[in-house]
């Protein structure tokens, strides 16, 4: 299916800037579409994360998409994650039909995408280190587990993505565009989370760099982006730790520049955060650099 790939439209991703779609969790006890749409709108965010919903049940589905179109809030993704990888046959197996259902419910509410990280060998966290993790077994299993998911779904609406990860494929810009290209789906894209990227001193100090590459690289293939930090904790081997936007040295200007020249209305998700108090800082901080660098939000 190599003609699929090359007849994607091979555009630049670079336009002028335009406004970012901004998002986050809420905090409001309602599982009411039209007061969880309003307040996004009220913490000044235009984008979400999907609300609580089957793919069959059609009626929760459609109240979704009308409550936050009225409100000119995008959804911005559907989590699966799940280890598409997992050592046990079971496991995976019914992992991978999770997988294919958040894909189905993703495309039916018609979100950015649906997203999860390739997986894990590691056999007691579903995310752990493995040396297998950056072998052509993992990598040739993540094809093939791509292609299963959306070809179950083949999704309109939609796109399938897997997150880079410090210790797993695909671990960098160049290690996913081999897998875009080997994965050969045009329901196939990217969610960017520069974070997950920066695993080593040298992307930690040079980390606009590191932005600017996944962009340069992957920018029309991005689908949804997540926003948090990275902080270096003093000790006698490497220690990066998740903080909130603002408390550690990942270059927002850089990011935010980066993300407004899309030609797609790919979102900006904040996530991993502990407390509202901390999204509130968070979600601060990025408006007050948006601000500063003539970044406007949708």
């Amino acid at each position: 299916m190599l003609g699929v790939l090359v007849a994607y439209p091979l555009v630049r991703a670079r336009a002028s800037s335009r406004p970012i779609r901004f998002g986050g969790p809420v905090f409001l006890k309602s599982d009411d579409p039209a007061q969880l749409a309003h307040e996004h709108r009220r913490l000044g965010y235009s984008a979400a994360y999907c609300p609580p919903a089957l793919p069959t049940d059609t009626d929760r589905i459609r109240a979704i998409r009308d409550a936050f179109a009225a409100e000119n809030v995008v959804i911005a993704e559907v989590g699966a994650w799940k280890n598409m990888l997992d050592p046990d046959a079971a496991t995976r197996r019914d992992n991978l039909n999770y997988v294919v259902e958040r894909l189905a419910l993703a495309d039916a509410v018609g979100a950015r995408c649906c997203v999860d990280i390739a997986g894990s060998y590691n056999p007691k966290y579903w995310y752990g280190m493995n040396p297998r993790n950056l072998s052509r077994e993992f990598f040739d299993a993540t094809v093939q587990n791509s292609r299963q998911v959306i070809d179950a779904v083949k999704p309109a609406h939609t796109r399938f993505t897997i997150e880079m990860m410090p210790w797993s494929l695909p671990d960098s810009p160049d290690a996913y565009l081999e897998l875009i290209k080997a994965v050969d789906r045009r329901a196939f894209g990217v969610h960017l989370d520069v974070c997950n990227v920066i695993n080593s001193p040298t992307r930690f100090y040079n980390n606009k760099a590191v932005i600017e590459e996944c962009f340069r690289k992957l920018g029309q293939w991005v689908a949804s982006c997540h926003a948090k930090d990275l902080a270096w904790i003093p000790e006698y081997n490497v220690h990066f730790a998740e903080v909130v936007p603002g408390r550690g040295e990942v270059d927002y200007a850089a990011y935010l520049k980066e993300l407004s020249k899309l030609t797609v209305d790919a979102p900006l998700m904040i996530e991993h955060l502990k407390t509202p108090e901390e999204y509130d800082e968070g979600r601060a901080y990025i408006q007050r650099v948006a601000s500063r660098e003539g970044i406007d939000f949708a």
